[in-house]
């Protein structure tokens, strides 16, 4: 299969639904892909969706999913999905069919990837598209399969509320995250009372106000400084009064610091 590239002729991609293969693997490397956009579609099979350079969000039954470098998201078979990227990107794509899934979440996460997993996808892409399924490349894209089970799954996940107005809102707070209003103006600006606001974004996301707040900052975080913006920058940007405040929150939903999570997804990528 070739690697598909920003020059890459259409004709060199096929429909992985329709590849007589359990796994399906692409690979591409997009110098700058502008502000690219998948419309909302699905595939019979699961997909798999490795980032090695660049950062790019999913958007899969309500929720919003932030893929950095070395991680991934996992993507059932038959959800409905769309895909946003910006800048530089080189992923790698594994469509699984839903025979050899049963291991794999039954819904969608986003996931660590091991340098096993990382070079097993990349091995993959490099195989015939109708590669021999009884000899080592069989074995192989086996234990890509196992490894993919034993996948680690990450907090970057956004819920998205359903409820029109609610969406109106989250959608202004992620074009201005350095709007940091309190829930009783953006209460008044959905129309609605603090109360009623406080309520509903809890049943329709589970989280209150304040945390789907805090995780929207963190993956708006990572997804900058996976650009290579900095600390003070990001800080900045998502209108913290001071650095040590923007670690401290990161820290909390994380559980390491902005600098050291971002270090274990570079090491051993070059």
């Amino acid at each position: 299969m070739p690697i598909l590239t920003s020059k890459a002729d259409k004709a060199d991609w096929l429909d992985p639904d329709e590849v007589p293969r359990p796994v399906v693997t692409y690979g591409a490397a997009m110098k700058d892909v502008g502000a690219f956009e998948l419309e909302p579609h699905r595939h019979r099979k699961g997909q798999v969706l490795l980032v090695y350079r660049g950062a790019l969000t999913c958007e899969v039954d309500g929720g919003l999913w932030l893929v950095p470098p070395r991680s991934a998201v996992w993507i059932p078979g038959d959800a409905l999905h769309s895909i946003k990227a910006s800048g530089v990107l080189e992923g790698y794509n594994a469509f699984v069919a839903p025979e050899v899934a049963a291991n794999l979440p039954a819904t969608c996460c986003a996931i660590s990837v091991t340098p096993l997993l990382r070079e097993l996808l990349v091995r993959c892409a490099h195989l015939p598209v109708l590669y021999e399924e009884n000899d080592a490349n069989g074995r192989m894209v086996a234990v890509l399969l196992d490894e993919l089970a034993r996948a680690q799954v990450e907090d970057l996940h956004l819920p998205m509320p359903s409820d029109s107005r609610l969406r109106r809102m989250a959608e202004a707070m992620i074009a201005a995250p350095s709007d940091r209003a309190t829930l009783e103006v953006w209460a008044k600006r959905a129309g609605l009372g603090a109360r009623t606001l406080a309520r509903t974004i809890v049943r329709e996301t589970g989280m209150s106000f304040g945390r789907w707040r805090q995780q929207l900052a963190v993956m708006l975080a990572v997804k900058w400084l996976a650009g290579g913006a900095s600390i003070q920058q990001v800080a900045g940007d998502l209108g913290y009064e001071s650095v040590p405040s923007f670690v401290t929150m990161f820290g909390k939903v994380l559980g390491t610091s902005p600098g050291r999570y971002m270090a274990e997804r570079h090491a051993g990528r070059d």
